[in-house]
C-alpha cells in the first residue's frame, strides 16, 4: 500500500512561520486525524502538501511512495495520487462533473468507460441528487452537496491518499454519517486519509486509526481514537498557550496559480 510521509515540515505564509517541524506518516488503509485550535496551522498543512502557491516550504520533506512531492506542481501531485477535499470547494461554471472527471482520468492514463453509470451509482450511494450531475461543477450547490460532490470525485479517481479539510462542514448528522461510511469503505480498498477537523464529532462517524494534535506549528502529541475523546472533554488547554491565526484557505484558482 501507499504511504505519505511528512518529515519536519516547516512552512511560511506571508512571511510568518506557521509550521515549524511537522512530522507524521499516513499509510494506505488508515485514517489519521489532525486536530487543534483555530490558527494552529491545520489548513496550512493541507495546502502545503498539495502545493498551493503562497505557502513557502522552508524545511523538511513530503514524500509519497518514495517520490518527492515538493518537486512536483499541484497537478502532478494529483496525478501521483494525492486528492484534496477543500473546506469550500470552488464553483466551476461551464464544466460538469462528467467533463472534469473525464479529463482527470485521461490525465491519469485511466479509461473513463461507463463513467456516467459509475457517477449515477456513486451519487445514489451517498444521497446526492443525480440531476445535479448535469449542473456545472459545484455551482449553486449547498455546503453539504459540495462535500458529497467531492466524495463522488474521490471515489471515481481512486487516489492513493486523500487530504480532507473539514469534512463535516455543511453536512448534517445523517449526511456526515453517509459520507463518512463511503470514505471508510475507500480505506478498506487501501486509501490513506489525512482528515483535518476542529470537532471530535466527526470522529464519531469516521473512525480514526491515529489522532494528532497540532499546536504552535508542531504535532505536540499523538495517540489512538481515545485522544479525540479526551480532547472533547478537556479541550486543548494542556497543549496550547497562545496561537497566531493562520491565513484562510483559498479556492481552486490559487491551487493552480504556480
Amino acid at each position: 500500500m501507499s504511504e505519505l510521509i511528512v518529515d519536519q515540515l516547516a512552512v511560511k505564509v506571508g512571511g510568518s512561520q506557521i509550521l515549524s517541524g511537522v512530522s507524521l506518516t499516513v499509510p494506505g488503509g488508515e485514517v489519521h486525524a489532525v486536530m487543534g485550535p483555530n490558527g494552529a496551522g491545520k489548513s496550512t498543512l493541507s495546502n502545503a502538501i498539495m502545493g498551493r502557491s503562497g505557502y513557502e516550504v522552508t524545511g523538511g520533506t513530503i514524500t509519497m511512495d518514495g517520490q518527492d512531492m515538493l518537486a512536483l506542481d499541484t497537478f502532478e501531485r494529483a496525478q501521483a495520487g494525492l486528492f484534496y477535499v477543500m473546506q469550500a470547494p470552488t464553483e466551476v461554471p461551464g464544466v460538469s462533473m462528467f467533463d472534469m472527471l473525464t479529463a482527470s482520468l485521461s490525465a491519469q492514463g485511466t479509461a473513463s468507460t461507463d463513467l456516467a453509470a459509475t457517477l449515477s451509482a456513486e451519487a445514489a450511494a451517498i444521497g446526492f441528487d443525480v440531476a445535479l450531475l448535469e449542473r456545472s461543477l459545484n455551482v449553486d450547490l449547498s455546503g453539504g452537496e459540495k462535500k458529497r460532490s467531492e466524495t463522488i470525485q474521490m471515489s471515481v479517481l481512486a487516489p492513493k491518499v486523500a487530504i480532507i479539510d473539514e469534512l463535516d462542514s455543511g453536512l448534517d448528522v445523517d449526511g456526515l454519517r453517509t459520507v463518512a461510511q463511503r470514505v471508510e469503505k475507500l480505506t478498506n480498498d487501501g486509501l490513506g486519509v489525512l482528515v483535518i477537523t476542529h470537532f471530535p464529532r466527526l470522529l464519531h462517524e469516521l473512525n480514526a486509526d491515529r489522532v494528532h494534535v497540532l499546536a504552535q506549528g508542531k504535532i505536540v502529541t499523538s495517540g489512538g481514537p481515545e485522544l479525540a475523546i479526551e480532547l472533547e472533554q478537556t479541550g486543548y488547554g494542556a497543549y496550547v498557550e497562545e496561537e497566531t491565526p493562520e491565513p484562510k484557505s483559498g479556492g481552486l484558482d490559487d491551487l493552480f496559480s504556480m
